[in-house]
């Protein structure tokens, strides 16, 4: 199992509609590429809040072939789409991770 970790930072002005968007839109719209299996969504606690919520969003993959199909075919466009709406509002960094039994 691989796990595609995406870790963002956002303005604290735009809070509760980029998660509405991540859960209605954005996350659907990543489900919807048949990569990933399931997801789940977390804002990070114990965190300096002051510049930001921290929020990570974990997509579950059965094999690496699925990610790296969801990175060529997939995520440029909407990664894109992200920017479109939410300009410099966000950071995110990302990191692939496999599941250790």
């Amino acid at each position: 199992m691989i796990v595609y970790n995406i870790t963002i930072k956002i303005d604290p002005a735009i809070e509760t509609p980029w998660i509405q968007w991540q859960q209605q839109e954005h996350i659907p719209d990543i489900m919807a590429s048949g990569q990933f299996s399931h997801y789940k969504m977390f804002r990070l606690l114990e965190q300096d809040d002051s510049e930001g919520m921290t929020f990570v969003v974990q997509y579950f993959a059965p094999a690496l072939d699925n990610y790296y199909r969801y990175i060529e075919d997939y995520a440029p466009a909407l990664r894109q789409k992200a920017f479109d709406k939410w300009g410099d509002r966000f950071i995110a960094f990302r990191t692939v991770m496999q599941v250790v039994d």
